[in-house]
């Protein structure tokens, strides 16, 4: 979560394509992120901790913890878009579709005092993050590439294999024939037949 405006640039600039950010609707907050563990999608977050999520975003919000009624937008941070003509942490959509809605009708403070409650703050090197991801990313990549090439090779060579099977080049190779005689002439055949 950023507390500011230039702690929110810097989590825009280094957010994670699977993380989901989290935002009062046309009011400012904290630009509060969540980072989805692999394999779940941004569209199935479990409804108690999209709740959670909200409620962080409107506590942290000077405007809008005073209201009630509010809307929170939540959209995956490979949609965030910064243009250079932006002010320090605002943001728009590459695509607004992907853009949802939860509505927040009260402060809950139950759920604040919890999360507050259970809050570590830490000093994150965001560039190192970003390095390790990517090195572990392209890792898993070239596993996967290598793991592809060779079972290309191994579907290849029993290809290969089927081919040479069903072939009638190895027919008459050569090996294990017979010795063929030699043509006899007409008297030698004429002389076995008396």
């Amino acid at each position: 979560m950023g507390k500011d405006k230039f702690e929110n640039e810097e989590l825009i600039k280094y957010a994670w394509p699977q993380d989901v950010w989290f935002h009062v609707d046309k009011l400012s907050s904290a630009h509060v992120y969540l980072r989805m563990p692999e394999g779940m999608s941004w569209e199935a977050i479990p409804e108690a901790l999209l709740i959670d999520c909200a409620q962080l975003v409107k506590a942290n919000s000077i405007e809008g913890n005073k209201k009630d009624n509010l809307t929170i937008i939540y959209t995956p941070g490979d949609n965030l878009k910064k243009t250079g003509d932006m002010a320090v942490g605002q943001v728009s959509f590459h695509n607004d579709k992907r853009v949802k809605r939860v509505h927040i009708p009260k402060r809950e403070n139950v759920i604040v005092n919890r999360l507050n409650k259970t809050k570590v703050e830490r000093e994150v090197d965001h560039e190192a993050e970003r390095v390790e991801r990517i090195k572990k990313e392209n890792a898993a990549k070239r596993a996967a590439a290598a793991a592809k090439k060779k079972a290309d090779a191994e579907l290849a060579k029993a290809r290969e294999a089927e081919k040479a099977a069903r072939s009638y080049d190895n027919l008459f190779s050569g090996e294990d024939e017979e010795e063929v005689p030699q043509p006899r002439s007409v008297q030698e055949m004429m002389d076995d037949f008396m």
